[in-house]
């Protein structure tokens, strides 16, 4: 049972390799399906700077700083 198991798994080896080393001819995803998708990717003509205001600098996490501390009113419960 366990030799017939292994000569399944071996054969399903030799037949992935034989896809994955093109011995069937390219897969269908290898070619080029969009050959103008890089050409419309980015336009930088379309990209707009601007500087950042104090209010949205106040949003931003300082990397490598403290974690600030929250904003929260704790008090004890009442019992």
């Amino acid at each position: 049972m366990l030799r017939w198991l292994i000569a399944i798994l071996f054969l399903a080896n030799l037949i992935a390799f034989a896809l994955a080393s093109g011995m069937f001819g390219p897969l269908p995803a290898s070619g080029p399906r969009e050959p103008h998708h890089l050409e419309r990717q980015v336009h930088p003509e379309w990209l707009k700077i601007r500087p950042i205001s104090e209010a949205d600098a106040a949003e931003q996490p300082v990397i490598g700083g403290p974690d600030p501390t929250p904003a929260i009113a704790a008090a004890p419960l009442g019992g």
